[in-house]
């Protein structure tokens, strides 16, 4: 299972194991991670799951779709780096992975 890092706002880590096949944020969710409210229960339809990705792990993570950069569009604090972790499947690539929590979710 590959290991994910979520790094709070406050720089607080979280690392947790990440089952293939399933969304990043439901690998936040099920291991209590805070930061990841997911409300719309990963539909790609709130923007609560937001995540920045570390600069290390952009291309194997892939780019956001049409449908996921309109929501991205809609934070303030978007960045270059920004992903909706229900939009990241879990994959033995991405052991490793680090992404960082924004302050709060929308």
């Amino acid at each position: 299972m590959p290991s994910i890092t979520f790094i709070e706002f406050d720089g607080t880590p979280h690392r947790v194991e990440g089952t293939c096949g399933k969304s990043l944020m439901l690998a936040a969710v099920e291991n209590g991670v805070p930061g990841i409210d997911a409300d719309c229960g990963g539909a790609c339809a709130c923007g609560t799951c937001h995540v920045f990705v570390d600069e290390h792990w952009r291309a194997a993570t892939g780019q956001a779709s049409p449908h996921e950069q309109g929501m991205l569009d809609m934070r303030p604090d978007q960045a270059d780096n920004s992903r909706l972790s229900c939009q990241i499947t879990v994959s033995e690539a991405l052991d490793g992975l680090v992404v960082r929590l924004p302050e709060f979710q929308m």
